[in-house]
């Protein structure tokens, strides 16, 4: 039997319920022809530029300190498309030095920071599968708004997108019975290596997938935009976690509903994986980029500023390798960090500021805040 092509893909039918119709999506577990030569040239840009950003992640000394950041950044993203208002700077900050006012959105970044490491890690000795998502989830969902969604559960009533209620929803996903056949079936997918098609395009169809599906009550976004990563990750085409689509996505936040929308709506799979790798590509250039400006301002202070320091130059280059960990920092951090009494640490923290490595942020002259801000602001 011929492999169906792109063009002749049909995304699915709408179901009638009892007041409304939900959409059951055609299940993708089978093989996909790409007929297109717009695609393929698409894809050979994004792969291309991929493989450069792979080499910035070999390359990079201590590369993992700038992936913190990567993760913290895409942390802060992902939760703003869904409404959260915390920066990367606050996100970087202590729970204790975060205003009242604030702590609900930065939990839930902190919870997002913490939901990628952790699969990230499980990576290691368990596959991307249904399993792995739901532990990524409940950790996601843990004590935050949706806490009492059932999180780390796929859901056993009908959710919607867009709209107050069901009567007025933008898209409605199928409907909860169907969900165990539909994340088999994508589970299937993701681990079928009979199915012969580049990985950026498996994963693309993924996304897409799970987005219509929209197995849990709440979390859906945030988990989809990870799992793109994860598979990324799993599969050998990321060494290091280093590409994430939030910023892409939220900047083109109409486009993005519009192109999974126009999949369900249109059956057109070619739109969808025109716009998502062009997001690979655009995605993995702005990190290339992110990468040498992280390495140029290492080489302006670790070369022409803190060797100025004599006998203290050994203490400063300890603390700016915290520093890229947690560019943001308190007297009493830098001295437990460094194994300094706190004389020292300030002196040495004033040193920092004379050079304009540091920056004091709060005005007082007591429970100060000091933050490498040049170095923050490369992933603002």
């Amino acid at each position: 039997m011929a492999s169906p092509t792109l063009s002749s893909f049909k995304a699915g039918q709408w179901q009638k319920q009892y007041n409304y119709r939900s959409f059951l999506p055609t299940e993708v577990n089978h093989p996909w022809l790409i007929d297109s030569e717009e695609i393929v040239q698409l894809l050979s840009d994004a792969d291309r530029k991929l493989g450069e950003l792979n080499a910035f992640g070999m390359l990079v000394p201590d590369v993992d300190f700038f992936i913190i950041m990567h993760i913290t950044k895409e942390a802060t993203l992902s939760s703003r498309i869904e409404g959260t208002q915390t920066h990367i700077g606050e996100a970087l900050m202590k729970e204790s030095d975060i205003g009242p006012e604030k702590r609900d959105d930065w939990d839930e970044v902190q919870n997002y920071i913490k939901a990628i490491n952790s699969a990230i890690q499980e990576l290691k000795h368990l596959p991307l599968s249904n399993r792995l998502l739901k532990q990524t989830h409940r950790q996601l969902l843990q004590g935050v708004r949706g806490k009492n969604k059932h999180p780390g559960e796929f859901r056993i009533s009908q959710n919607w997108i867009g709209g107050a209620s069901l009567a007025d929803a933008t898209f409605i996903p199928p409907h909860h019975d169907h969900l165990a056949d539909l994340m088999g079936d994508l589970e299937n997918f993701i681990h079928n290596t009979d199915i012969k098609v580049p990985h950026l395009i498996k994963i693309a169809i993924a996304h897409y997938q799970f987005e219509t599906i929209h197995p849990f009550l709440d979390g859906n976004g945030r988990l989809g935009r990870l799992l793109i990563t994860l598979y990324l990750v799993s599969n050998q085409v990321l060494s290091k976690p280093t590409l994430y689509l939030s910023h892409f996505f939220e900047k083109n936040k109409i486009l993005y509903y519009d192109n999974l929308m126009i999949v369900r709506s249109k059956n057109d799979m070619h739109q969808w994986l025109k716009f998502f790798l062009v997001g690979i590509r655009e995605t993995a250039e702005n990190s290339i980029e992110t990468f040498k400006k992280v390495l140029q301002l290492k080489e302006e202070i670790e070369t022409l500023k803190i060797v100025t320091l004599g006998k203290k130059t050994v203490l400063a280059q300890l603390l700016m390798k915290e520093l890229y960990k947690r560019p943001i920092v308190h007297a009493s951090e830098v001295a437990s960090l460094l194994k300094i009494n706190i004389t020292t640490a300030n002196r040495l923290i004033n040193d920092f500021i004379r050079m304009g490595i540091l920056i004091e942020q709060t005005g007082f002259k007591r429970n100060r805040i000091f933050a490498f801000k040049k170095y923050i602001q490369l992933f603002e």
